[in-house]
């Protein structure tokens, strides 16, 4: 005992200022448990469901990624821009698979009354419709199409050319801003041109003031026909020879 008690005079009779025990441990409440049963049946109730779309999201086209616009689509579509607003015929076709020759001989005949034939896809021609005043063209391009334009309105040139190509069928046209289906065409194909328009217009507008002077003079020369035949009865009284027929106011 005495020699447990030997050593450093500050650790004889020493205690501790805090003491260390192991106390009792606390009973875990956060340990899963099972829901009750009416709990349960509340909960499977109340739980939100979502309304079904009326179209599976499987049967919905994907979304397209947007394409980045390129300086050559740009291009074209700047030159399709500089077509329909130079010329004031632009006419839509559609054009089946044909020969080359045949095609060379149609632009040929076009030509020579100032038609040009113009093949454009319809990828660049359709967003340039959709933003312009000639959107009622949007559903002519579908298929493969072509433009046939003229700086001059030649419907009826265009028509008689058109009518030995069965493979190219005429669609509509855009003529002097004026969109015009195919029988529209036809029919401003069938119109005077603008010389003999003009020729009738301006006939008519003489034979209104031919008219009006006709009848204008029509009254005073009655007058002075029957001022003439009064005139004569008087003298013929005067001298005894017995009067001549009155003329009736209808004669000339």
């Amino acid at each position: 005992m005495a020699a447990l008690c030997r050593g450093a005079p500050w650790r004889r009779g020493w205690v501790p200022v805090l003491g260390f025990s192991r106390r009792g441990s606390k009973a875990v409440t956060r340990h899963w448990k099972a829901m009750h049963l009416q709990r349960q049946k509340l909960m499977a109730v109340t739980e939100y469901l979502p309304p079904r779309p009326a179209v599976p999201p499987r049967c919905l086209p994907r979304p397209e990624a947007p394409e980045e616009d390129n300086g050559y689509a740009r291009l074209l579509r700047r030159q399709v821009e500089e077509v329909f607003r130079e010329n004031r015929m632009v006419a839509v076709c559609h054009c089946n698979s044909m020969p080359g020759e045949d095609m060379v001989m149609m632009r040929h005949y076009l030509r020579k009354h100032n038609i040009e034939v113009k093949f454009v896809m319809n990828e660049i021609i359709r967003p340039f419709l959709a933003q312009s005043k000639y959107r009622n063209l949007l559903p002519l391009f579908v298929a493969r199409n072509i433009l046939l334009v003229s700086r001059e309105a030649k419907a009826k040139e265009m028509l008689r050319v058109l009518k030995g190509v069965p493979q190219v069928n005429l669609l509509g046209a855009c003529i002097d801003d004026t969109i015009l289906s195919r029988r529209g065409v036809e029919s401003f194909a069938k119109l005077p041109s603008l010389e003999a328009a003009r020729g009738q217009a301006s006939g008519a507008l003489a034979l209104l003031p031919s008219q009006t002077s006709s009848l204008l003079q029509r009254g005073p020369a009655l007058l002075a026909a029957l001022l003439d035949q009064h005139l004569q009865q008087l003298r013929d009284r005067d001298t005894g020879t017995p009067p001549e027929p009155a003329l009736s106011p209808g004669a000339p």
